[in-house]
């Protein structure tokens, strides 16, 4: 009853403090951070206790899996000499930093302070990327953020098995100031390419059994219930067989996200983005506020030891500062490096300096902290350091990021820009599909021309969020049409409602149509939200996207406008148009295809000049109507 009671509160907590962190801009893990430390100080909440066992075991898998579905197999493999560079080097870099610091500071073995280290050297992968999304870092940097933090915890767990095992060995005779043993720096490189390798092969191992059980699954929820246990059936082998666990759980997360089209049906893959995305939201502030609810028995702890606290909190910041200033000295000097030669070299080295300034630790931090054996000496002190390394972090660099990130104009691309590539990918692939369906022999007409109408409906919804609404304008024909059909589906839902308390219908026919009404409002609101946001982005100065044929290159320059006043063909004809669209060529203003004229199409077929350019505030995109590309 009391583990049920408290597992409710704790959930009810996350709730309502990341419900009432959003409006104010506090990130949640901060909230709940703070939050619980101001409880673990009240007297009447019960004290929890955070072992390395429920997180090593029960939450690390499943949040590192989760964040191994939604990072992009492509972007690691195009970014591995960074990611590496940071998940290994940096890694390493800072465990051995911190330990010199550490072992100046205190009367412990240097084995010792080097496993100090390498428990505060792994940055968060929950609460670095949370930050980057939130604040919108260019893609690179949140690839190369959520990269190093799937893959730095293993070479942080490896060094610190290792550097324990030194420092039992050194303890024999030694004295607290003793040489470092010679096989830390040697056994840390062998076990950690030990741990790699193995723990990639099990994660290969779990992939192909996931998915070989996944192609006989047809049914949703068991599907489901299979990527609940995913983590687990790569972690657990993993750490049995002495490899690294947590390299097996993103290596079999990653596989699956990658392979997930080919091997999961549709409906599969919707269900477990559904969700994953709840468990995870729970998880991921779950752990913060377990971290606060630490916070008041681990100064007790220390208040009985032989440091005093405010030697040990003094020694605590000293930790977090080295941590502070050896990321930047790591990843600058790369930066510049790397940047040799590219065209944006100062745009390189800003993100480079954001990205050192994203380092907050997190749950493998404290966790790797708690697995200091009950008999190192100064074991409460050293979990009070990581604490402070963890807490300092995350007040620190998480709400000052943000602030860097604008000063340093560091930010991700332009909405604009990805709608317009979304718009594009969508009328390539909806051109595929219509060309099998035209060129199939058996295919009835008058089905060809209704499946062509909805494709071409679902494109210009894509091409309707790029530009402006004109004066007097509220909606895109497409949100027009979204809005009426809402309205409908409240109606009919309404309709289905009151059948439903006559009693005169099965539940289970009522179910199934309440489930189609669900989805396509759920599609049509999802639409509109997305089209509002771009829509309400700031206008910025686009990048000019590299001519992908020749028509575009022929038309770098365009001719001017030649109407200043809007499509002549729909002011003649009384309509009103949507976007507006110039000729490259010969600079004849028309409108766009969503607009009832069709008028830039026209163009194009009467004249034959193939590029039209935007010419909407804020676009610089140009359309090539004969390879159907854009530039």
């Amino acid at each position: 009853m009391e583990l049920a009671a408290t597992v409710v509160a704790i959930v009810l907590v996350v709730i309502l403090v990341s419900r009432g962190a959003a409006p104010t801009g506090v990130p949640a893990p901060i909230a709940l951070l703070v939050v619980g430390a101001v409880l673990s100080f009240v007297p009447a909440v019960p004290e929890v206790t955070l072992s390395s066992d429920l997180v090593l075991y029960g939450l690390l898998p499943p949040l590192l899996y989760a964040a191994a579905l939604s990072t992009s197999l492509l972007d690691i493999k195009t970014h591995r000499a960074a990611i590496l560079s940071l998940s290994v080097g940096l890694v390493l870099f800072t465990a051995l930093g911190v330990g010199v610091v550490a072992w100046l500071l205190l009367p412990i073995p240097f084995a010792l302070a080097v496993a100090l280290g390498a428990i505060v050297a792994p940055p968060d992968a929950v609460a670095a990327t949370a930050v980057a999304r939130r604040i919108g870092l260019p893609r690179r940097v949140t690839t190369i953020l959520e990269g190093e933090s799937l893959l730095n915890d293993a070479t942080a767990l490896v060094s610190l098995r290792t550097a324990l095992a030194a420092a039992g060995f050194a303890a024999h005779g030694a004295s607290a100031h003793a040489s470092a043993p010679e096989v830390t720096l040697g056994s840390v490189a062998t076990d950690l390419v030990v741990a790699s390798v193995g723990g990639v092969a099990v994660g290969v191992v779990a992939y192909l059994v996931i998915s070989t059980l996944r192609r006989h699954l047809t049914e949703v929820p068991a599907d489901t219930a299979l990527s609940f246990v995913a983590p687990y059936l790569a972690y657990v082998p993993a750490e049995r067989v002495g490899a690294s666990g947590v390299l097996a759980v993103v290596t079999t997360g990653l596989l699956l996200a990658h392979r997930a089209p080919q091997i999961q049906t549709a409906p599969s893959r919707l269900s477990e983005r559904i969700n994953w995305s709840s468990v995870t939201f729970v998880l991921e502030n779950a752990v913060f506020l377990l971290i606060g609810l630490q916070i008041a028995a681990l100064l007790d702890d220390v208040g009985d030891g032989d440091q005093t606290l405010a030697r040990t909190l003094l020694v605590g910041l000293a930790v977090l500062l080295t941590c502070l200033v050896l990321r930047p000295v790591w990843m600058v000097p790369s930066a510049v490096l790397t940047a040799r030669g590219d065209a944006d070299r100062r745009g390189r080295l800003r993100a480079a300096l954001v990205g050192s300034w994203a380092g907050m630790r997190g749950v493998v931090t404290l966790a790797a902290a708690l697995t200091l054996p009950e008999e190192t000496p100064l074991r409460a002190e050293l979990v009070v350091i990581a604490l402070v390394v963890t807490v300092g972090t995350l007040l620190l660099q998480g709400t000052t990021l943000p602030l860097l990130a604008r000063a340093l104009d560091v930010r991700g691309p332009d909405p604009r820009e990805d709608a317009l590539m979304e718009a594009t990918v969508l009328g390539a692939t909806t051109g595929a599909g219509l060309r099998l369906i035209e060129s199939d022999p058996t295919a009835d007409p008058a089905s060809v021309a209704v499946i062509r109408e909805q494709a071409s409906a679902r494109v210009n919804r894509s091409w309707e969020r790029l530009g402006t609404l004109g004066p007097g304008d509220e909606e895109t024909p497409s949100e027009a049409r979204a809005r009426l059909r809402t309205a409908m589906i409240h109606e009919e839902r309404a309709e289905l409602l009151r059948i439903r308390d006559a009693g005169g219908v099965d539940h289970a026919v009522l179910r199934a149509v309440l489930g189609q009404l669900d989805a396509e409002e759920t599609a049509l609101g999802w639409s509109a939200t997305r089209s509002a946001a771009v829509r309400a982005s700031p206008l910025r100065p686009p990048d000019r996207i590299a001519g992908a044929c020749e028509h575009l290159a022929a038309a770098e320059v365009p001719r001017a406008p030649t109407s200043a006043e809007g499509c002549r063909r729909c002011l003649a004809e009384g309509l009103r148009w949507v976007h507006l669209r110039a000729c490259a060529q010969c600079g004849e203003v028309g409108c766009c295809n969503s607009s009832p004229g069709r008028h830039a199409d026209a163009h194009f077929h009467e004249t034959g000049h193939p590029v039209m350019r935007s010419i909407e505030p804020g676009e610089a995109w140009r359309w090539c109507y004969v390879d159907e590309v854009v530039g």
